[in-house]
């Protein structure tokens, strides 16, 4: 079924037609384009902050795919239907980032909960909210702490980190650096100090930063591009404590289909590009920097994993489908969901999709065509912005334009033993 999504118009978002997520949200003909307007996210699913709807149902009477899934359950499949309880248990979405989103990760289940019962004004659901994110253009973030080593020697190279940190928590983990190579001796020192720096009084952050960026203008040095991002997020978030997380995270730069997999208590940020991004379907994030929204700071030192590691180790890696030469899946360790990258070239005109045993969604990034439903020898045509939900059990057939197309299929498929 076609469906029709909801576009989300936050403050980092791209403008007007620059902006991707605009673009696709071109092909529901009730949107009209602003070129003031930031566009953001393109949702799909049945979340309640922006749920899909049914395109063939009529205004009067418009269906969203959560009822309709509702009063059609078997559409979810045997195993879905018994784990998820009836839900459909992914959210779907395109994101457009023109400016950095904040320092963040997202709790496991079990503090979900606890965050929704205790402060639900903050923490809309109780679900968990692991997390992918599939380059569609070079995309830059923040994602995993980095080698300790390399931290400690920021620490002892840059007089303004140091000072922000604290002096006292400085000095604890570069001699615990120096004395053992066990990360497990290291880590509550590590730990220490990011607390230190994320709770740090905002006036000592203030002076410390404006220091760093005035030695940044007049020495530039080897670090060139650490250098010109801290100025960047300064110049986005003037005196902002989450402009230091940069020498405690990894600066990861995807290119176009590479992955991230943000695992719960992993701290992350997207800073700038288009990418593909899938979570269990949930809307809760534990924040503390590079943002106007509510801070728990707390919270995000207490939660986090303050394991260190590479930028590849941060890469998360698909696989080619053996079925089909044209199908990619990035397949993370969790239940909730799955991605399939489907790039059909040019000279294959026509595919057929063998059938899931869960739900999807696809969305069409580029090309043109029509799916072939089952019932009635009825048609959908596609172009970018497409977006189809496929029940469980129904094999997909493609049929292309003489032009590469260029799909992302989201989904679930649990054993119905």
């Amino acid at each position: 079924m076609s469906l029709q999504c909801c576009v989300q118009t936050y403050a980092w978002g791209r403008e007007g037609s620059q902006s991707t997520v605009a673009k696709l949200a071109q092909n529901n003909p009730e949107f009209r384009l602003n070129e003031e307007t930031t566009y953001a996210e393109y949702w799909m699913g049945t979340h309640k902050k922006g749920p899909s709807t049914i395109s063939d149902s009529s205004k009067e009477n418009q269906i969203t795919l959560e009822e309709w899934i509702k009063d059609h359950p078997c559409t979810l499949g045997e195993g879905v239907l018994k784990r998820f309880g009836g839900l459909l248990p992914f959210l779907f979405k395109v994101l457009s980032v023109n400016k950095g989103l904040s320092i963040q990760a997202h709790p496991t289940k079990e503090l979900a909960a606890q965050l929704h019962h205790e402060k639900p004004e903050n923490y809309p659901d109780d679900n968990h909210k692991p997390e992918m994110a599939i380059a569609l253009t070079t995309f830059e973030g923040l994602c995993g702490f980095r080698p300790y080593d390399e931290v400690c020697t920021f620490l002892e190279t840059i007089p303004e980190l140091k000072t922000v940190v604290g002096l006292e928590e400085c000095a604890s983990f570069i001699s615990a650096c120096k004395d053992s190579k066990d990360e497990h001796v290291r880590r509550p020192f590590f730990k220490k100090c990011f607390t230190s720096l994320m709770t740090r009084d905002t006036n000592v952050v203030k002076e410390s930063l404006s220091a760093l960026v005035d030695q940044l203008i007049k020495n530039n040095n080897s670090r060139a591009e650490l250098n010109d991002l801290l100025l960047r997020l300064n110049s986005q978030f003037p005196g902002d404590v989450g402009c230091f997380c940069i020498y405690f995270m990894n600066h990861i730069v995807l290119k176009p289909g590479q992955a991230m997999f943000l695992a719960p208590n992993l701290p992350h940020a997207y800073l700038d590009g288009d990418c593909i991004e899938c979570m269990a379907c949930s809307d809760n994030t534990v924040r503390a920097g590079l943002t106007p929204k509510f801070r728990d700071v707390e919270t995000l030192c207490d939660m986090l994993n303050y394991s260190p590691g590479s930028k590849q180790d941060n890469i998360f890696k698909c696989e080619r489908d053996p079925s089909c030469p044209y199908l990619d899946v990035y397949d993370p360790p969790v239940p909730d969901f799955a991605v399939r990258k489907i790039l059909i070239p040019c000279e294959e005109v026509r595919l057929t999709l063998k059938p899931l045993n869960g739900p999807s969604i696809i969305i069409v990034m580029e090309g043109s065509g029509h799916f072939e439903k089952n019932d009635f020898n009825k048609q959908i045509a596609i172009s970018a912005g497409t977006t189809v939900f496929c029940s469980a059990g129904h094999s997909l057939i493609i049929n292309k334009s003489n032009t590469k197309l260029l799909m992302f299929q989201a989904y679930c498929e649990v054993n119905s033993s």
